[in-house]
């Protein structure tokens, strides 16, 4: 046990131990963390890249998150990776837009050549006999995104924005390999007859190359040794010798060695030598010193020796002729083309950073000093062009964005002039138009440099921009002005004071008042007063109104009495006020009446006074107003009697002066102009809170008028209705304008120009805005010109060739020791110097000339030196003139001279011609149309250049023009000439017309009809009719009715109070019987009616059509008198009114009350009634009614462009008749917000194009079949029913036709040998200069070789070596015909469209000494068309002895070698298997064993031979039979094989059971089946006999497989 002690000192161990443990974890977690940054352990690991964002193109930017990742795999911070090795977190990407569709695209090239797909091993398959039709492989093509515009690539992810990526490589079937395919062999080449060896020889050529890996072709010749009856004696075989040369050597100078030596060699011509002539001269100096790049003249030789028909050489003395070949000749050293040394590299096209485009390129030139001469090497490309990279360091590029100007004004014009021609401005013009701007491509500006914005905005070229340019021309509308409309006036009001808050006199104003329905539009919107006023006289503000009580009589039941009057005061609006506000003392509270008696008259209430009837036309007399009583009831005796008849009228004068309205007219507001104080008080306050450029104040002149007369005195008219003549506004911001910084300009040309042409340059400037409002005017100059500076003239090069050099002839040391001849005569060569000069005639380097010329006048011609022997002859004559006619010659002439006069060849007119003719040149030409016509092309417009575009169907696309063929000119000849010597313009012209399209024509609108209903809402029409049908796809009719008219109709409304019924007062009453005495009782009484308008001031009567007919009032009534004693009430009140909801519960009531009591005790008549308020009888519902939406109403200058559609409102009676608007307006109906919306009619617009281009170029320089074209573009599509654009929007015309000139090659001549038999030689052809109409074909004609200018072929094009084989050579044929033309098929159908055809060449061997020299046989092979497909059997002749013949057929009859397939070729040799060796056994005809004759096959279950069994009765022959089994086989014996074909033999030859064992086992079967059943059938018990048989079972056979079943 521990003592407490120990155990203190180990808990303190413990601790101070845990302590050091955790410090020393720490450590070794901080180093190993040091060690894990100092051993790199720690990688960099980025996310994928996200999202390009940003700018469309190439200033998209991507990110990516980066992780610092532990090799172990887990993360840490991101300070213990390698900061120096940090990825980059972001980088600029290519943002891909919609609009970048139009930009680039997917191109894909061919599909290339299908290979074998590689086996697992990497490596291709190799050719097995399992290939039957083809094998399966792989093509792949290059898929890249590219820019259209320049063809440059970019990364593929732009193009994948818009269509998935086209697949790189696809699955191809190659065909098997197939062999080389030949002929069958010619026949065997004849033998000649003679005792020395010969060769015959038979060929075959190839038809089909090898394919696919297939075998190459056999020998096509076969030789064999011909049958000679005898060999030749020794020494007497037939030889023929033939001189043979060989090739020219090389063009050497003269060594000084060969120079100085004399002498000639000893030439040992032995038998079999093949030895070099080598010569030796006598001295020779050398005509002149090498010069730098001089020509040098040398010579050549060559071999000349005999060669024998076997191949063998000869002594030459064999073959000595009577001219000996030239063996040296002189000839030019050769020099190969000289040029400069490279230029240094042109900087990198590339001069910015760009992002994912193609890089820059740079290149370097080198010129020619000398050309080639001589056979020399050729020049070799003179510009190296390369990629060159585009380093970081560059700053990236510009960007480049379309910029446009502001729009301009808007021109309704344009649009009106499309619809009429002949259209002229009359008056201001609103509705749709066209608006233009300037749309210009100018350099982005970034965020760091807008401050450089003037110097950045500058135009530059429009190709810079990518992307569809913003449009130019857009339709636009000038808002229509609309004038007010205004509800109808009030009632005239009460006479009142100007001023009621300061009443002054005793003059006053009646008033009436309309208000606005709705408000104007536009400027020139206008609206008409709105108060009208009368003056008036003793007028007040406020007035007592007084309603009147019954009648209480003061004492009894009649007699006086009094009325209680209750008075209220109310102002000219109607409102209650305080009765302190009336000017004079209320009325009295009672005032005096009567009541009839019993036996008084009793006369009704005084009716209202009539209108005031004055008249305007009578301004000063004043009128009258009318009221009347009628009398009610009689007077008895004793009674109050009745007034007279003049007592029951009043009369009294009225003056109202209605007819002199007078009113405030005031003229539009001017323009918003400065007031210096509130300028200088709110010049940065905003009008409604907005930052304006300040307020400013508005005036307008008012005056007052009266109606009728015009201005009065402005104190006429009431002061408190003036309208305000200032008020503040917005003073419109000054707008300076704003152009752009001049562009560029455009550059000068950096090369040279041809002639005097003055060359200029240019740079403009475009207006973005326009100056307004006082603004600073934009600058006159927005174009500028100016000449270029230092342009220089390109100087004319020309060649300048001088004199040829005397015929220079091999030197006479080299020539004798050669030739052993020292006559200085024969071949030779001659030179001249030729120079580039200009035009000054300075010298200039040789590059220039070539530039200028298709090539270089020759350097070196061979001449000759007449030898002695020669033919001379004096210099050809001048030629004879020529007549005028065209079909004469003219010809030369030259005469022999000195002995050759007398030598016999030089007589030879054909070989030495002494005359020379040839045609006069005729200066009659022919010319024939050539082509069709061409389009019809108009003269051209007038571009205006403030519009900048021209409008289809202004004159220009329509009537007379002119179209034009070319013509092909030629000479009597038939040669093309320039078709200038035919017609001025080399076209022939007529006149055409393009019929002008003509749009459907309809009058103007007619005016408004009046309004279908007099009261509320109906329906107002106006309408157009046709004037001309649409032709030539002019614009359509809309749709027309029967009468060829279009209408329009619009809601209209009418005022239900507008026309009223105004009645008279009734007439007394007319007793029926007036012989009564009391003359009471009933009658009738009549009263005069009018139909009277109220908007007419007059109150003059109108139509009673115009009134409402259903409303007419009765124009008679009964009445009636009553009489004395009767009881007299008066007229019934009116009804009380019924509550809105015209419930039938409630009452409606009406009263009066008594007149007149009767004389007796009789009951009066009711003086109360009460009826129910029934819905559409006495009770009345109302609502507002809204018409539908009318069409868009266009203003009448307008054609197009913003309208406004209405809806009208009107009120309606709930039994559906229309009533004044003032009935809803009673009842606070809510009302209907909008009965105006805004609204567009599309504006047809005309198909606008740009004016035509300039012709282009000719496709062809010369010849038929060149055109030129010029094109325009679509400024703005057809809108609406407009004219439709045009289909052709390019125009072609035929090119005139002019003459080409080519040079052309000749045919090759045949081998020259220059006097040798055999051997090598050269062949030559000629160039000569053709002129043609675009194809050199046989129609081509020769002509002088000054037109086609210089040769532009060298020497080699024009020479060639060529050989003549000697008999024995061995040597090559000529080319075998071109194969017909196979396509490769599989299956019988190709997979290629272009197909092969093949020829060759092979050897002949005529003598075996010279066989291992024989040059290989050739093969070529090229495309063709039309080719078939063709396949390849085997065929094969009856057996014979075992054998056959066995060839391959080409499927159109050939019989051929190759194309068959090897794995599928018949058997030629038959043989029996196994062998057959059993006795008596032989193989026979079929490829089986037999037996011989008396024996008999006994076969095996397999079907071969088990033995031969002897046939009974033959023992007789037995010792025959064994000797015929050694000797004499009956294999030969056709009979005995039919019947040996008899025996039964179950197999076939190859071991397969004969299909008649299977017929004969089948019936077997079935036969025993049958025995089976039937024994069955007669064995079995017969059963007792049942009412229903039992269901049979069906019976079921079972086979065991064994045999004896």
């Amino acid at each position: 046990m521990f003592s407490k002690g120990n155990l203190a000192v180990i808990c303190w161990l413990w601790r101070s131990m845990r302590k050091l443990f955790l410090l020393l974890s720490l450590l070794l977690s901080h180093a190993a963390h040091l060690e894990g940054k100092k051993d790199n352990q720690f990688i960099w690991k980025p996310g994928p890249w996200g999202r390009c964002t940003g700018d469309c193109g190439p200033g998209g930017v991507q990110s990516r998150a980066l992780w610092c990742f532990h090799l172990e795999g887990w993360t840490g911070h991101l300070s213990n990776c390698d900061e120096s090795n940090r990825p980059p977190k972001e980088r600029s990407c290519f943002r891909v837009c919609d609009w970048h569709s139009d930009l680039f695209q997917w191109e894909v090239s061919d599909w290339h050549h299908c290979v074998l797909v590689p086996s697992n091993l990497g490596q291709a398959r190799p050719r097995t006999a399992e290939c039957v039709t083809a094998q399966h492989g792989l093509q792949h093509r290059a898929v890249r995104c590219i820019q259209k515009l320049n063809r440059t690539v970019v990364v593929n992810e732009i193009c994948e924005h818009f269509a998935p990526q086209p697949p790189t490589e696809q699955a191809c079937l190659i065909p098997c390999p197939r062999d080389c395919v030949v002929s069958e062999f010619s026949q065997w080449s004849e033998c000649s007859r003679g005792c020395q060896r010969q060769l015959q020889h038979r060929i075959r050529a190839a038809i089909s190359p090898p394919l696919y890996g297939g075998s190459q072709c056999p020998n096509l010749t076969e030789s064999r040794a011909c049958d000679t009856p005898m060999s030749c004696p020794l020494g007497e075989e037939e030889y023929t010798f033939s001189l043979k040369v060989g090739p020219w050597s090389k063009c050497r100078l003269p060594h000084l060695k060969e120079i100085n030596l004399s002498g000639r060699t000893v030439l040992d011509f032995s038998s079999d030598s093949k030895e070099r002539v080598t010569f030796r001269h006598q001295s020779y100096k050398p005509h002149h010193h090498p010069k730098p790049w001089d020509l040098e003249i040398g010579y050549q030789t060559r071999q000349v020796w005999c060669t024998r028909s076997d191949g063998r050489n000869a002594v030459l003395s064999l073959c000595m002729q009577d001219s000996f070949p030239l063996t040296v000749q002189s000839c030019i050293m050769p020099k190969d083309c000289e040029t400069t040394e490279w230029s240094s590299w042109s900087p990198c096209s590339k001069t910015c950073r760009s992002e994912s485009l193609s890089p820059g390129f740079r290149s370097r030139s080198r010129k020619v000093k000398h050309v080639a001469i001589g056979g020399g090497k050729e020049c070799p490309e003179l510009l190296e062009k390369e990629a060159c990279i585009v380093e970081e360091l560059l700053q990236p590029c510009h960007r480049y964005s379309w910029r446009t100007s502001e729009w301009k004004e808007c021109q309704v014009s344009l649009l009106l002039e499309q619809q009429d021609p002949r259209w002229h401005v009359t008056g201001p013009v609103c509705g749709g138009g066209i608006q233009t701007r300037d749309v210009y491509c100018a350099q982005s500006i970034p965020a760091s440099t807008i401050q450089k914005t003037k110097e950045v905005s500058r135009p530059v070229k429009k190709t810079l921009c990518l992307g569809p340019a913003p449009s130019a021309s857009q339709l636009c509308n000038i808002p229509c002005s609309t004038d007010c409309i205004v509800s109808s006036w009030s009632d005239w009001g009460l006479c009142i004071h100007e001023n009621c808050r300061d009443p002054q006199g005793r003059k006053g104003f009646r008033m009436r008042r309309r208000h606005v329905l709705m408000e104007s539009t536009g400027s020139a919107g206008h609206c008409p007063h709105l108060v009208e006023s009368i003056p008036c006289e003793d007028p007040m503000c406020y007035r007592w109104l007084v309603s009147e009580g019954i009648c209480i009589p003061d004492h009894g039941k009649c007699g006086l009495g009094h009325r209680v009057l209750k008075a209220i005061c109310q102002n000219d609006q109607g409102e209650d006020v305080s009765g302190s506000l009336c000017p004079a003392s209320p009325p009295p509270e009672r005032m005096a009446c009567e009541i009839p008696c019993r036996m008084d008259c009793v006369l009704s209430e005084w009716t209202e006074w009539s209108s005031c009837s004055q008249s305007c036309s009578n301004k000063n007399s004043d009128g009258k107003q009318t009221r009347s009583r009628t009398i009610l009831a009689l007077a008895g005796e004793g009674g109050k009697p009745c007034p007279p008849s003049q007592a029951l009228q009043e009369y009294r004068s009225c003056n109202d002066h209605s007819c002199m309205q007078l009113y405030w007219e005031t003229l539009p507001w001017g323009p918003c102009s400065e007031d210096t104080l509130v300028t200088a008080l709110n010049a940065t306050i905003g009008w409604n809170g907005e930052a304006t450029c300040g307020v400013g104040i508005q005036t307008r002149r008012v005056f007052c008028v009266k109606s009728h007369v015009g201005q009065v005195m402005t104190k006429r008219c009431p002061d408190s209705t003036r309208p305000e003549t200032v008020r503040p506004c917005l003073l419109p911001c000054k707008k300076d304008c704003i152009v752009t910084a001049f562009s560029e300009w455009t550059p000068c040309p950096r090369s040279c120009q041809p002639g005097n042409a003055t060359v200029k340059q240019s740079r403009y400037r475009i207006i973005i805005q326009e100056a307004a409002n006082g603004g600073q005017e934009c600058p006159d100059t927005l174009f500028e010109e100016r000449e270029c500076e230092d342009i220089s003239l390109c100087p004319m090069y020309r060649w300048k060739p001088q004199k040829w050099s005397p015929c220079i002839l091999v030197p006479e040391s080299v020539r004798q020791g050669i030739m052993g001849s020292s006559e200085p005569c024969g071949k030779g060569v001659q030179t001249r110097v030729v120079s580039c000069i200009s035009d000054d005639n300075q010298s200039a380097e040789v590059m220039e000339c070539l530039k200028q010329t298709n090539g270089m006048p020759p350097l070196v011609q061979e001449c000759a030196v007449p030898c002695r022997d020669d033919c001379t002859f004096t210099v050809w004559s001048r030629f004879t003139p020529c007549s005028a006619n065209c079909e004469t010659s003219r010809s030369r002439r030259r005469q022999l001279t000195g002995k050759s006069r007398k030598k016999e060849k030089c007589q030879d007119s054909d070989l030495y011609p002494l005359i020379e003719t040839e045609l006069c040149p005729c200066d009659v030409f022919i010319s024939q149309p050539y082509g069709n016509w061409s389009d019809c092309i108009l003269p051209e417009g007038r571009r205006e250049p403030q519009r900048g575009f021209r409008i289809q169907g202004d004159g220009k696309e329509c009537g007379k023009g002119v179209r034009f063929r070319a013509i092909a000119c030629s000479d009597k000849n038939g040669r093309p000439v320039d078709p200038s010597h035919c017609s001025s313009s080399g076209y022939i012209q007529e006149e055409c017309v393009i019929p002008c399209p003509f749009d459907c024509k309809l009058s103007d609108w007619s005016s408004w009809g009046s309004c279908s209903s007099s009261c509320g809402i109906g329906v107002r029409i106006r309408s157009k009719w046709l004037k001309e049908k649409p032709y030539n796809g002019g614009r359509p009719c809309p749709r027309l009715d029967l009468k060829n008219q279009v209408h329009e109709a619009v809601p209209c409304y009418s005022e239900c109070n507008q026309y009223s019924w105004v009645v008279e007062h009734w007439s007394p009453c007319k007793i029926h019987n007036e012989l009564r005495s009391l003359r009471c009782g009933g009658g009738m009484q009549s009263r005069k009616i009018r139909c009277m308008n109220a908007a007419d001031g007059e109150g003059g009567a109108v139509d009673n059509s115009l009134c409402n007919q259903d409303e007419i009032p009765p124009e008679t009534q009964s009445c009636s008198l009553l009489c004395p004693s009767e009881c007299v009430m008066s007229e019934w009140g009116p009804w009380s009114k019924c509550p809105q909801s015209c419930d039938p519960h409630s009452m409606q009531r009406r009263t009066r009350h008594l007149l007149r009591p009767p004389l007796n005790s009789r009951t009066c008549a009711e003086d109360s009634q009460v009826r129910p308020c029934l819905l559409n009888e006495n009770c009345f519902q109302f609502q507002y009614n809204l018409t539908e939406w009318s069409t868009c109403q266009l203003s009448e200058n307008a054609t197009c462009g913003q309208g406004v559609r209405t809806r009208l409102l009107s009120c309606v009676r709930s039994d559906g008749k229309p009533v004044g608007v003032d009935q809803c307006e009673q009842r606070n109906l809510e009302k209907p917000q909008k009965v105006s919306i805004h609204c567009l009619v599309e504006c047809v617009v005309n198909c606008q194009l740009s004016g035509w281009t300039a012709w282009t170029e000719c496709s062809k320089t010369c010849g038929h079949g060149g055109r030129m074209s010029r094109t325009r573009f679509i400024i703005m599509p057809t809108q609406g029913e407009g004219r439709p654009c045009p289909t052709e929007l390019t125009q072609q015309k035929t090119c005139p036709v002019t003459p080409c000139y080519s040079w052309v090659l000749g045919n090759w001549s045949t081998c020259k040998l220059e006097g040798g038999d055999c051997g090598e030689g050269f062949q030559i052809r000629s160039l000569s200069c053709v002129v043609h109409n675009g194809s050199v074909s046989d129609l081509a004609i020769s002509v002088d070789d000054a037109l086609c200018g210089e040769m532009p072929f060298q020497d080699s094009i024009l020479k060639q070596p060529c050989s003549v084989p000697c008999p024995g050579d061995c040597h090559l044929t000529e080319w075998s015909e071109w194969s017909t033309c196979e396509l490769t098929c599989i299956n019988g159908r190709s997979f290629e469209t272009m197909g092969r055809q093949s020829r060759s060449r092979t050897f002949i061997v005529q003598s075996f000494e010279n066989q291992d020299s024989c040059p290989q046989q050739v093969l070529e092979t090229r495309p063709c068309t039309g080719g078939k497909c063709y396949h390849y059997t085997w065929k094969a002749s009856l057996w014979n002895n075992n054998e056959r013949t066995v060839w391959c057929q080409r499927s159109d009859g050939i019989n051929v070698t190759g194309g068959c397939s090897p794995q599928a070729r018949p058997a030629a040799i038959r043989q029996c298997n196994p062998a057959c060796r059993k006795p008596f056994s032989y193989c026979t005809q079929g490829g089986v064993c037999g037996c011989e004759k008396g024996y008999i096959e006994i076969m095996r279950s397999n079907g071969f031979l088990d033995y031969c069994m002897k046939v009974p009765g033959s023992d007789d022959k037995k010792a025959d039979a064994k000797n015929l089994a050694g000797k004499n086989r009956p294999v030969n014996s056709k009979i005995h094989d039919i019947f040996k074909g008899w025996s039964l033999q179950p197999l076939d030859p190859d071991g397969r059971v004969k299909i008649w064992v299977y017929g004969v086992s089948g019936g077997g079967f079935l036969i025993m089946i049958f025995l089976v059943f039937t024994s069955y059938l007669l064995c079995k018990k017969p059963k007792p006999h049942q009412s229903t048989p039992p269901q049979q079972k069906p019976l079921t056979l079972a086979y065991d497989g064994d045999l004896d079943m």
